[in-house]
């Protein structure tokens, strides 16, 4: 069963005119192919249009708040601001997670695959509200959500990827290109796991872990970055 949908259009300070839209912002895909005769459809429809919203107001708002700052900074600044982290990130703190309707099997996974159904949940509601209430009640709730975040995201450089960010710095500071070294690779093919040492001339900075080596690389740059204080 679901929680009741009035709690949480008191949480938003949103009260939908279709009652139905809201339900739909929240079913997954999974619980569709679990009760086919429920007559209810999924998010993906809605998650669609909301992407489209979520990005023509972050444009807007960037666009006005950074009069002098190029295309290419602008669009990384974007990036940081509505991805797949941050918008899951977001559902998270409106506890949109005790609302989903997902199957038996989806409702137990809490990883990775929770976060891409609770971003995926919050660009569908920000549809559902879009098409129920308009674009500039779509738009005040996402900037209660999602704009805050950007002054974090540029004093910290949080919209550079890390690798870029620790070569920079390491240029800067030791006037050296960081290098970086395989140091453990374990794990059947479809589930591998890689560990990588980031150096600075003969100094290992830190270490980091993924399923890929570029992963690791970027973890290991993460990582980088808060021992060397950068």
């Amino acid at each position: 069963m679901q929680r009741d949908l009035k709690e949480f259009e008191q949480k938003i300070g949103i009260e939908f005119n279709d009652k139905k839209l809201l339900k739909v912002a929240f079913t997954h895909r999974s619980w569709i192919n679990e009760h086919k005769h429920s007559g209810m459809e999924h998010n993906e429809r809605l998650e669609f249009l909301g992407d489209a919203v979520l990005e023509l107001a972050v444009t807007d708002f960037l666009f006005e708040k950074y009069p002098k700052t190029p295309e290419g900074e602008l669009t990384a600044y974007r990036s940081a601001l509505v991805n797949t982290t941050s918008n899951s990130d977001a559902a998270q703190k409106l506890g949109m997670n005790d609302f989903l309707l997902l199957s038996r099997g989806e409702s137990k996974d809490t990883g990775r695959a929770r976060m891409y159904i609770l971003a995926n949940a919050f660009e569908a509601l920000i549809g559902a509200i879009y098409l129920d209430q308009g674009y500039d009640v779509a738009e005040e709730f996402i900037a209660k959500n999602v704009y805050y975040k950007v002054d974090d995201i540029v004093k910290n450089r949080l919209w550079q990827d890390a690798k870029s960010h620790f070569q920079e710095k390491a240029q800067e500071v030791h006037g050296i290109t960081p290098t970086y070294k395989l140091v453990d690779e374990s794990g059947p093919d479809h589930d591998k796991k890689f560990i990588v040492a980031v150096l600075v001339g003969n100094e290992q900075v830190a270490l980091g872990s993924g399923k890929s080596k570029q992963e690791a690389e970027q973890s290991a740059a993460r990582k980088g970055l808060e021992n060397k204080g950068w």
